[in-house]
């Protein structure tokens, strides 16, 4: 197994961060750190609004810090800041294909928290390891969109 993804994990693509207001947490990360807000979507979905803040001068390769804030009271972030607080939430890496590294982790016996990928942001397609298989950590899976 310890080979396994090897194939398909490029880069650590993003760390996910909870944040109750969107708005409020882009000034803080770019007042206090010089990060830019490179991306910014609404994922119904996903239900959240998420902006991905790079380093001044990331060409887009490089690690992101992406904010996530929740559309409403049910969302799985606000559940999660209910449960948590805001703060890291997850640990992303860059895949060549995340149905095929799903498989390879699936076979290993690790829970994906989907049966296929959903969309994620900029079209990339995701997927999430259990955090009770990953030593608590949501690990999520992301396969770039077309173009990015």
């Amino acid at each position: 197994m310890q080979d396994a993804l090897k194939p398909f994990v490029i880069a650590v693509d993003h760390v996910g961060i909870a944040v109750p207001d969107l708005d409020v947490a882009i000034a803080f990360y770019g007042d206090n750190f010089g990060l830019v807000n490179a991306h910014e979507e609404t994922n119904e979905e996903q239900g959240v609004r998420e902006a991905m803040l790079r380093a001044p001068g990331d060409d887009g390769t490089g690690t992101a810090i992406q904010l996530l804030a929740p559309l409403s009271e049910t969302s799985t972030i606000a559940k999660f800041i209910g449960r948590s607080g805001p703060g890291l939430q997850q640990l992303a890496y860059r895949v060549t294909d995340v149905e095929a590294a799903a498989e390879v982790l699936r076979g290993a016996g690790l829970r994906m928290l989907y049966e296929t990928a959903k969309t994620g942001t900029a079209g990339s397609k995701v997927n999430f390891v259990h955090p009770k298989d990953a030593g608590g950590v949501l690990i999520e899976l992301v396969q770039p969109g077309e173009g990015h």
